[in-house]
């Protein structure tokens, strides 16, 4: 009888482990398939908006495939791919020969496959286990594990081609043969762990996916750790202490490679929760914050704000990466109760009650991405620069064909979220929104990987989380300017100054360059007057409205207004659209003339956006005193709420308002707010290299301890009576 229960209680611990080793993989495989069908009611929702934009044809982003894939599969369209196949299991219309980088055109054969697959396993497809879908998928299948097609580049050999494949892989499994399985694990096993930040998380993942169909649990877990172990803060890719992304280097890439991440972590967060790999609480916040302290500033009504795209200008683009981080954050929020509430407040934001006043408001700066965001509830702003930290922008892969100035201060206002929508082939890429440069008719310079950047490290920002200024020592390209923002509830101030070239070609600085949102007006004889084309001449308080935004020049300046109507190919900003795709804008310009080899020139204007005529009309500029706009000092008073800005390019000696002198010892940027005799001095070091600052208040100093480590660059406050 003992030697019965031994060998009963012997077999039990043989076969309980795998038991449980082959549950836990089909809990997997299972949490996988429903992902892949968008079979969650909550996704749904979004899934109901996305589809009111028309479904892109030409499409080379990962994520705007995978958002592709989450329209509905229609029944016709099913119909047209199984027409159209042809007998060796091509499909005529596909060029199997293109060596394009970026839209590499074969990799649409395995996305079909995955779009029959997908309609194989839903039943609301009207191909539900169709022995025509299935035969279909092993011809398809065929032909691509025959062809053995191999892109130009890496990428999609060896992640965008295992991705869309192995999904197809897992919801036809069954279905395959030992011979299919083996020849499209031989593709799987192109990808393997290497690299870093979002690559290194997409090859894991394909090394995933390709564990689970070879029932490998180990496989699994070792590629789930993999992706996890870039669920951290601090490298010197992937997430950043501000709550940005860098990857190729210190540079902002929210919208390509963070976006890419953001997707990933929330598909795998879904995936593996309720399995013994699900991730911990910790490794969840830490994605909880890169969404919702920094991906909800950067967008604005359902719309990513440009200075986000990085290198990826394409069509929809603001409304795609938008909805990408939306889906993420429905996904995280299922997953993790404990910050639930805070990515349903950014679904509310941008795609429930998009009319309604902004939730999150505030001033923040990415002070390791140089660039600010401010949010107030009717409108946002947002300024991008470069440093001789900070990557500006690339290119590569035919991508971003013109971006050569997209970091030298470019200022976008938003206020319904769609000013700028796919304006790209139809912009001036010389007067980018807020950047100084040079207008001439030669071809713009070719960035390449690696990007470029302004050489110089005064660049940052000083705010108290409402009220801020950004300064930025701008020099490139033999233009050199002091450029501040100075941000307010209701206005951004933009100053120039210092501005001087030598390359025989007029500078401008441009104020605006959006798609037409309504009449260019201009005040004259203190009425608005509609215009199409205006050139001003020097003198003061020249005002502007269009599209819910009012633009007050306040320096003497002569410079133009414009409405014109532009035509652009898309083929000329991503190189993978086809060469006789057009897009057509009506697009209002307006912007500052500096001349030919300017010397010292300055400018100063004033953006009043979700402002109405008569609100630009009225607007009072007697209230804000520029003290000093200098290459040396550009210093602020606003009278009526008693708060200075002061950006010093030199150590400080300034008398900001007639009851407050302030001296440092070093450049910086300082906020000085009175209230009564108090003073509040909030101040930054923009060089990031300072330890300590001594300042002096009407002749009383102190010493000021700057933030230190990956905190340089923030700001830091000083309390002091007058």
């Amino acid at each position: 009888m003992k030697k019965t229960l031994f060998r009963v209680f012997l077999f039990l611990l043989i076969v309980t482990p795998a038991y449980s080793y082959a549950d836990e993989i089909e809990t997997i495989k299972q949490n996988y398939i429903s992902l892949l069908l968008s079979e969650n009611e909550r996704e749904q929702q979004l899934v109901n908006r996305l589809i009111v934009f028309p479904k892109e044809s030409a499409v080379s982003d990962q994520m705007v495939v995978e958002l592709m894939d989450r329209y509905r599969i229609a029944p016709d369209d099913v119909s047209l791919l199984l027409s159209t196949l042809q007998l060796d299991g091509s499909w005529k219309d596909v060029d199997y020969e293109s060596q394009n980088r970026s839209g590499w055109l074969p990799k649409l054969h395995v996305e079909r496959i995955l779009i029959l697959a997908k309609a194989y396993r839903l039943p609301s497809s009207g191909y539900f286990e169709s022995k025509e879908v299935e035969n279909a998928i092993h011809k398809s299948l065929k032909y691509w594990i025959d062809k053995k097609l191999v892109s130009p580049n890496w990428w999609h050999n060896q992640i965008g081609v295992p991705k869309t494949l192995g999904g197809a892989l897992i919801l036809f499994e069954e279905k395959l043969s030992p011979q299919e399985k083996q020849d499209a694990l031989v593709i799987m096993s192109e990808a393997k762990f290497r690299m870093t930040g979002q690559n290194k998380v997409w090859l894991a993942g394909n090394v995933l996916v390709r564990g689970l169909l070879e029932n490998n649990l180990d496989l699994v877990k070792s590629a789930r750790d993999t992706i996890a172990s870039e669920i951290r803060i601090g490298e010197s890719e992937g997430i950043k202490l501000d709550n940005s992304f860098h990857q190729h280097g210190a540079q902002q890439q929210f919208g390509n490679y963070g976006a890419a991440y953001v997707s990933s972590m929330s598909f795998w967060a879904q995936m593996f929760g309720g399995t013994s790999i699900a991730f911990d609480q910790s490794q969840l916040n830490i994605l909880s914050n890169l969404i919702n302290n920094g991906y909800s500033r950067i967008l604005w009504n359902g719309y990513m704000d440009i200075n986000a795209l990085g290198r990826q200008f394409f069509r929809k683009a603001q409304i795609h990466k938008a909805f990408s981080v939306g889906f993420s954050s429905v996904m995280l929020s299922e997953v993790d109760t404990v910050n639930e509430n805070r990515y349903k407040e950014l679904i509310r934001d941008n795609f429930e009650t998009r009319d309604a006043p902004a939730s999150l408001t505030g001033l923040y700066h990415f002070w390791m991405s140089d660039m600010t965001i401010q949010r107030r509830p009717l409108w946002m702003a947002s300024v991008k620069m470069s440093s001789d930290r900070v990557i500006g922008a690339e290119a590569g892969n035919g991508d971003n064909l013109k971006g050569y100035y997209l970091a030298d201060g470019a200022t976008y206002t938003y206020v319904d979220g769609d000013e700028y929508l796919d304006i790209y082939p139809c912009w001036d890429w010389r007067k980018l929104p807020g950047i100084t440069s040079y207008e001439t008719n030669t071809p713009l310079k070719q960035l390449s990987w690696g990007g470029y950047n302004n050489s110089s490290n005064f660049v940052g920002n000083v705010n108290d989380g409402q009220f801020g200024l950004t300064g930025m020592d701008f020099y490139r390209d033999g233009i050199t300017a002091r450029k501040a923002w100075i941000f307010t509830d209701d206005y951004l101030l933009c100053l120039g100054a210092g501005i001087s070239a030598d390359s025989g070609c007029v500078v401008t600085t441009s104020i605006e360059q959006q798609v037409k949102k309504g009449d260019l007006l201009q005040l004259k004889n203190n009425a608005w007057e509609k215009i199409n084309s205006s050139e001003f001449s020097p003198q003061n308080d020249i005002r502007f409205f269009s599209g819910k935004k009012g633009y007050i020049i306040l320096e003497p300046s002569k410079g133009k207004a414009l409405v014109e109507s532009r035509t652009g190919k898309w083929s000329d900003i991503m190189n993978m659209y086809p060469k006789d795709m057009v897009e057509n804008k009506d697009v209002v310009s307006l912007w500052i003339d500096h001349g030919i080899n300017p010397r010292n020139e300055a400018y100063q204007y004033l953006i009043l956006p979700a402002k109405s005529e008569e609100e630009v009309k009225q607007f009072n500029i007697e209230d804000i005193k520029i003290v000093h706009n200098t290459k040396e000092i550009q210093a602020v008073w606003l009278a009526k709420e008693s708060i200075g800005f002061v950006a010093s390019y030199i150590p400080a000696d300034v008398k900001i308002s007639k009851n407050i002198h302030l001296k440092s010892s070093d450049t910086g940027l300082f906020l000085i707010k009175q209230n009564g005799k108090k003073l509040k001095i909030t101040i930054s070091d923009p060089t990031q290299q300072l330890e300590s600052m001594k300042i002096e208040i009407n002749k009383k100093k102190y010493l000021v301890n700057l933030p230190q480590g990956d905190k340089r660059g923030t700001s830091v406050d000083l309390e002091v009576s007058l």
